[in-house]
């Protein structure tokens, strides 16, 4: 049986069940990661998977790695849906998305619920990067520390 194709928003090209193809590329990554991440360096994966990346993506994710390994040692690296992650006890705490990844206008750096980031009834667990020079840089040093308290 043929899949019926619909265009979602930004001209992607979305299956019938909802899926495009970035979508299902990094399902398929999610299986991988599962069924090798006993007895795997995390690190090392993290980093193979960063030099994959487009340039813009990959200096943005080095420096995010960097300060991740910088504020929150604790922090175990490794790969979440194919994109770098860092994780607290087993649990994902926060990742880097490239824009690349589901062709994107900018990468993301996203926070999941083991994050301590509660902050009243209404807290932001994602946030856009173009850019990261100082003032990001101590932003999101503050947001991991806190995340990870």
């Amino acid at each position: 049986m043929a899949e019926r194709q619909t265009k979602t928003a930004g001209s992607k090209r979305a299956t019938s069940q909802g899926l495009t193809a970035e979508e299902r590329a990094a399902m398929r990554e999610r299986v991988r990661e599962l069924r090798t991440a006993k007895g795997t360096d995390g690190e090392q994966e993290v980093l193979a998977k960063i030099s994959e990346m487009p340039k813009e993506d990959r200096l943005l994710a080095e420096r995010f790695h960097a300060l991740v390994k910088k504020v929150a040692p604790e922090l175990a690296p490794r790969t979440w849906y194919g994109m770098p992650a860092y994780a607290k006890n087993g649990s994902i705490v926060c990742f880097f998305q490239p824009a690349s990844k589901f062709k994107a206008r900018y990468a993301t750096v996203g926070f999941s619920d083991k994050a301590a980031l509660d902050d009243g009834a209404l807290w932001p667990t994602s946030y856009a990067l173009t850019a990261l020079g100082p003032g990001e840089e101590k932003r999101l040093g503050e947001l991991i520390q806190r995340a990870v308290s």
